[in-house]
């Protein structure tokens, strides 16, 4: 529907052109026909704005930019410049179609919003299992769920163990192992075993359908940004209008021989000279240039008062997992005792051989080596505790420390930060694996460089608090809050604007942070490898995962923001001159377009320094 809208803009546009042209290159006989056409192109090009205008009016809003262009071109129509307010116009039209296409393009690298939802149920009645609606199944029902489903509604395991990820709702990669009796959340994707669930929320009560709440509630409640023109036209429209006004009756009342006539002709001229054509093109041309460049960059920004609000950003808060690390298993170090680090990762490899377990395909990867399967003859999978496994004549005990103290195994406990493989060979202790998220490469620079900027870090995780806090201090983040399920995301995020003086920017990248990224200033998601719904809800994409690239946007945003505001500044310049000459009655209209068509050039020529981003 977007599309057809613009391209419909677009032929309007167009026809408007041809019939503009055609008027001004043909003189007809007839002078009227050259001012019917112009009216026609007139209305085509310029009926939406003044649609805009009237309907803003008797909703209090009056003076902005579509108040301004119908006021200075329905004047140029009572001067007889008949031209002058048609160019208006369509100055303004193909601005506003610059912005949009660079809008849209930026659009069109964002995948479409994710349904989180689940498909079904498979629920147990009379002993059979039905695929249903996860909206049709009662709480006190008991349904089943097996490996690499999502878990479609809250309950508790009434039968079966297995491993869930969590990641859809605390963003945090490591999974939990789950016994019966214990709670399980919707929207979990269970792992490995089958498990039966007892229901005890209907779908409406689910913790997967809270977050798409949020998500949707969270938008409702986002202070939308004005664009940069319409907050220009609040203060630049009245003044002009005022100024008119003043010409049009103060110089008849005090000066002799003055006609009424003469100076409401000047005050129209007025109006019109005032209409800005430079900046109505030259601002919108300066974001898109801004939204093109950033997108070199790989960045993706939704929109020209996203792209400015960046320039206004005194807090950074971050997710942990995905935006500031990989969110992906790695082995972080092999600490092994009487044997080599080699044998120990060999062996435990083996052991994990059969295992899809994150944790078992992180071991796989870092061994890089074919296993021979023959050499395993017997693996037992210990629920909650670990594996013990036979290899080649070896007994492998690889788990926690409470399946080293249940096999009276003495070992040396680590206070290394993340999961912990502790090994035992032949009932004696080997040594230990730790398996660690990976911090991204540019994070620390990153969090450096906005500390540097006087911006404000801030750390959001679902994560262990001790966990958290070791990311936090070893990046110089400034305040951390751990533990967060999305709506504690998303009430630590509204304390922080309610006291806010400066804009609130929150970069996230799971289905979990997708509220947080709707209800911020300006969300950032980060969309290589991040979930479609965080990229929907977001304003900001960043598209290589790199948190540097938040400074780039940074960058980008105060550089376009520079060039709009040269162009503000020379365009007035030059109107404030021409207005004076034309008042004086020394310039005449035609003088005046030539000036602004000579500054709109010199303005757009500018502008277009945005795109280059070095």
């Amino acid at each position: 529907m977007e599309d057809e809208d613009k391209r419909g803009d677009l032929i309007k546009i167009i026809i408007a052109v041809i019939l503009f042209s055609i008027a001004l290159a043909v003189k007809f006989n007839n002078e009227i026909t050259n001012k019917v056409i112009y009216i026609i192109s007139y209305i085509i090009v310029g009926f939406e704005i003044i649609k805009k205008a009237i309907t803003n009016i008797f909703k209090g809003k009056i003076f902005d930019e579509n108040f301004l262009m119908s006021v200075a071109t329905i004047g140029a129509f009572a001067i007889g410049e008949f031209p002058e307010a048609v160019a208006v116009m369509l100055f303004y039209q193909v601005g506003e179609l610059f912005q949009d296409y660079a809008v849209d393009k930026s659009r069109k690298s964002i995948v479409k919003l994710m349904d989180i939802r689940p498909d079904f149920a498979n629920v147990l009645r009379n002993n059979e299992v039905n695929k249903v609606n996860p909206e049709e199944v009662k709480i006190g029902e008991t349904i089943i769920v097996k490996p690499g489903e999502k878990v479609p509604l809250d309950g508790y395991i009434v039968e079966g163990n297995t491993s869930i990820d969590t990641k859809a709702l605390t963003g945090e990669a490591i999974p939990q192992e789950l016994q019966e009796g214990e709670e399980i959340l919707s929207g979990s994707i269970n792992i490995s075993g089958v498990i039966k669930i007892k229901v005890t929320k209907e779908y409406g009560e689910s913790t997967v359908s809270k977050i798409l709440d949020l998500v949707e509630n969270a938008s409702s409640k986002k202070s939308k940004s004005e664009n940069f023109i319409t907050k220009f036209a609040k203060y630049y429209t009245p003044t002009v209008v005022v100024i008119a006004v003043i010409i049009a009756i103060i110089p008849p009342l005090f000066i002799k021989d003055a006609i009424f006539v003469d100076w409401i002709y000047r005050a129209l001229s007025f109006l019109v000279i005032s209409c800005p054509c430079a900046l109505v093109i030259s601002i919108p041309l300066g974001f898109f240039g801004g939204i093109g460049g950033a997108s070199r960059l790989g960045i993706l920004v939704k929109g020209s008062n996203y792209l400015e609000a960046l320039a206004k950003v005194g807090t950074v808060v971050f997710d942990k997992t995905g935006t500031l690390t990989k969110g992906v298993f790695k082995v972080q170090k092999i600490n092994a005792i009487e044997v080599t680090k080699e044998e120990l990762l060999e062996n435990v490899a083996y052991a994990e051989y059969y295992s899809n377990h994150p944790i078992a395909k992180s071991i796989k990867e870092e061994y890089a080596k074919e296993i021979d399967g023959n050499k395993i003859k017997k693996v037992e999978e210990i629920s909650g505790l670990g594996i013990v496994a036979q290899i080649e004549g070896k007994q492998i005990l690889i788990g926690n420390e409470k399946l080293m103290q249940e096999n009276k195994i003495e070992i040396t406990t680590s206070n290394d930060i993340g999961t912990i493989l502790y090994v035992a060979i032949n009932g004696k202790y080997s040594g230990y694996i730790l398996i660690a998220d990976e911090i991204k490469e540019d994070a620390e620079k990153t969090i450096q460089e906005l500390n540097k900027k006087n911006i404000q870090t801030i750390m959001l995780t679902g994560d262990k608090k001790y966990i958290g806090e070791n990311i936090a201090k070893r990046l110089g983040v400034n305040k951390v809050y751990t533990e967060l399920l999305p709506d504690g995301k998303v009430e630590k995020l509204e304390e922080l604007l309610k006291t806010k003086t400066q804009k609130i920017a929150f970069v996230g990248d799971g289905i979990n942070d997708s509220p947080a990224l709707a209800i911020s200033d300006i969300g950032i998601a980060m969309g290589g490898l991040g979930a479609d719904s965080a990229i929907e809800a977001s304003d900001v994409v960043i598209m290589t995962d790199e948190p540097s690239k938040i400074l780039k946007a940074i960058q980008v945003s105060k550089k376009t923001l520079r060039i709009v505001k040269e162009n503000i500044i020379f365009a007035i310049s030059v109107k404030i001159i021409i207005l004076i000459l034309a008042t004086l009655g020394i310039s005449t209209m035609w003088e005046a377009v030539f000036a602004d068509v000579g500054v709109s050039i010199i303005a757009i020529i500018n502008a277009l320094r945005a795109l280059r981003i070095k």
